[in-house]
Formats: structure tokens, sequence, C-alpha cells
């Protein structure tokens, strides 16, 4: 069975090149790359040319159209009995690949998606935001896990399906924000069978400061909300969980002025959340420093989605939606 695996890269060489060193090491090797160039001024072209003779590879440039109509610029040019989506920002374990073989054909999957990992040689921030990304205290571990509530939902940092699968969809219709999931809804929609295949997994390379990991979570608000308009009844209560730690914030603050008993029981019964956050996250990591750090970014998960959720929601705008192949 060929593969062919699709990475857009934008202004990101160096780390294009540890994503082909990882491509270069891999045990099944029945694959071609094509590296999709999304309109970069920092380009990965003599990358990409340096693996000509580890790999069979293909550097496309395109313009900046969005990650979206990039995968699908690669894909058009795909030979592959199945297409892969990987970001540009991971690091690829030698037996990726093999797991991933091994997977569509043990379980007869038409599409699948494989969990993201933390790697060692992240920074003490990176780790942190990989802690708020996988924990039970911030996300119920429900990421990259086959226990979850609804349908698995495969994400473009490490997707992948059968050349039928792109026929019937079209590929992506979303430049961004939640353009992974609007395809895999439709995967299902159209009655393909998806899985998660939990041994093909990925290191993938975390926010490196606070500022940008806030960034992301309010995006992250966004693409729910895109979401909900391109799918009518989508938008479920539990997605309006971090509003709640916006309301028991602000009634914790309001409780300490008119009644301090009952506001100091609000008050500790956080803290109590941030000792746990703490000590997870230093027993995990094994620092102290990741640890408090992860406080940070556990607020972050509830803050920024929160934000994002009622920002978006209130801005009457419908998400851009264009077939790939109409570039």
């Amino acid at each position: 069975m060929f593969y062919s695996l699709i990475i857009p890269v934008y202004n990101r060489p160096d780390d294009i090149r540890e994503v082909l060193e990882g491509l270069a090491q891999q045990t099944y090797i029945d694959f071609e790359v094509i590296v999709v160039e999304s309109g970069s001024t920092v380009k990965s072209d003599k990358v990409v040319a340096n693996f000509q003779d580890q790999l069979t590879i293909r550097y496309a440039p395109t313009g900046n159209h969005g990650q979206g109509f990039s995968r699908n610029f690669g894909m058009e040019q795909a030979q592959g009995d199945y297409l892969i989506i990987l970001d540009s920002d991971i690091i690829v374990p030698p037996d990726y690949l093999q797991h991933v073989h091994e997977g569509v054909q043990q379980q007869k999957l038409d599409a699948f998606g494989g969990p993201d990992r933390g790697h060692s040689s992240f920074t003490p921030v990176q780790k942190a935001v990989d802690f708020a990304l996988t924990s039970f205290l911030t996300t119920a571990g429900t990421r990259g896990r086959k226990k979850r509530v609804g349908e698995y939902h495969p994400r473009s940092f490490n997707m992948g399906f059968s050349r039928q699968v792109y026929e019937a969809t079209g590929g992506y219709r979303l430049p961004n924000c939640g353009e992974d999931i609007d395809l895999s809804i439709r995967i299902h929609q159209q009655g393909f069978k998806v899985g998660l295949i939990p041994k093909a997994y990925i290191y993938h390379k975390r926010k490196k400061t606070l500022k940008d990991f806030w960034q992301q979570m309010v995006w992250f608000g966004k693409s729910r909300i895109n979401l909900a308009r391109l799918f009518p009844g989508s938008l479920r209560p539990i997605y309006f969980l971090p509003l709640l730690f916006y309301a028991y914030l602000f009634l914790t603050v309001v409780l300490l002025i008119i009644q301090p008993a009952l506001g100091r029981w609000l008050a500790t019964s956080l803290g109590l959340y941030a000792v746990a956050v703490f000590l997870e996250g230093t027993v995990r990591y094994k620092s102290l420093q990741v640890g408090f750090l992860s406080i940070f970014t556990a607020f972050t998960v509830f803050l920024g989605y929160g934000y994002g959720l009622v920002k978006y929601y209130f801005q009457q705008q419908e998400p851009y939606t264009q077939p790939a192949k109409a570039l």
C-alpha cells in the first residue's frame, strides 16, 4: 500500500528539516512526501533538495491560501492509495508509518487519526502547554484517546484517509479555523469508517510562549463557532463549559466583597485546583518549573477558549468556504 504524506510549511525550514529527518528513518518505506510551500518568505526548497536522495519527495510552492487549501493543493498531486496530512512542527518516530499501515489494515479504516505527544526536548513552557492540552484536569484527557464522548474526529496534525474518501469529500473546504473537524464530520456523514490508531503518534511541538498559547485557545473557540455555523445544532452545551470558569471567577470576586466567608470558600476551592495542577505537572515532567507554569496554561485553556467562543459567537460572520480545486 502506497502512502502520500502532504506537509504544508510556512516560514519553517528548520522545522521541516526535522520532519524529513524522521521520515528518512521510517521502517515502512512505501511512501512519497509532498512539501507544500504556502507562500513563505523564508523558503524550504534547499532543505527539501537535500533529501532527494533519501526520500521520494516533491517540493510544491503555492500562495498563502490557508493551510486547508494548501493541503488540497498537495493532495491534487499525490499518487498514494492513502493520503496522510502532517503539520510541519512535529517530530516523527521511525515506526510511525509502520503503525499506520498495521492500524489501517487491522481495523479496515477509510480514515484515521493518531495522537500527539510531548517530547523530552521541549522547553518548560512547551511541556506546560502539553500538560494543558492532555491532562484530565483540563481537557478530561480526551485528546487522542479511544474512550471519549461522541465520534472520533481526526485532527490534521496527524490525519489520513483513502483516495476514495478524498474523491468523495473533495478535501478541505475551509482554509483554516476548524478545517480539520469540518472534513472529519463530512467523512463521517458519508459513512466511511474512521478510527484512532493509538500507536501512530507523533511528537507535536507546542506553543513556545504563553501569549501564543492564549491566541491558540482563542482560535480554538472561534473554530467551534465556525463549525456550528456550518453544522447547525452541533454547538452542544458541553462546549460552553469554559464559560462556567468565567462565572466562577466573577462569583468568587463578588462574594469576597459581599459575603467574605463564602467567597473565601470558593477561592480556596480554586486554589486547591491550582495545587492539583501544580502537583500533576510537576510529577509528570519531573520539574517544579513546569508544574508552576502548568497552572497558567491550565487557566488559559478555559479563559482563552471561552473568550474565543463569546467573541465570535456575537460576530455575525459566515465562515469562508471554497473547494480547493477552484484555486
